[in-house]
């Protein structure tokens, strides 16, 4: 395997880190903070707003429940994936992540998801900003700490 391959699959591992680690931990959040954001409901409007657009039904809750969260693993990977390797790591995650805590709670509305997810109140924005902040950092913490010597 040549070394922009191994990179990519290294960056690749940051993105999945910090994917998993958003959706644990909002999953985690969501059932004992009550102002907690509700990125899970998110994506579930998105899928369903986009099958019925489409012409298809929308599964049941607790299997759309799934789809959102599978969605948001597979969606998210590859967007904390940019932050990479090596030392730039660092300042790529945590631009990804804060640009990631912005859009999700300046985007809903304006998409037609609705605000109350991640905007209902102070705390609520904030815990939506910092759950993706923090993703891209632990994207950029285990894509720089997988990263050889050499190419640090």
């Amino acid at each position: 395997m040549n070394k922009e391959t191994t990179n990519i699959l290294k960056a690749m591992a940051g993105g999945l880190a910090g994917a998993c680690f958003v959706t644990v931990l909002h999953e985690s959040v969501r059932r004992l903070v009550p102002d907690a954001p509700r990125m899970d409901v998110l994506g579930m409007r998105a899928i369903s707003k986009t099958m019925k657009k489409a012409g298809a039904e929308p599964p049941a809750n607790d299997e759309l429940h799934t789809w959102a969260l599978i969605g948001d693993i597979v969606s998210n990977s590859l967007y904390y994936s940019l932050a990479g390797t090596g030392n730039s790591a660092w300042w790529r995650g945590a631009i990804l992540g804060a640009s990631a805590g912005v859009g999700a709670v300046a985007l809903p509305g304006p998409l037609g998801l609705g605000e109350a997810p991640s905007n209902r109140t102070n705390k609520t924005r904030a815990m939506a900003f910092g759950l993706y902040f923090l993703g891209g950092l632990v994207a950029a913490t285990v894509g720089y700490a997988i990263t050889s010597d050499s190419d640090k």
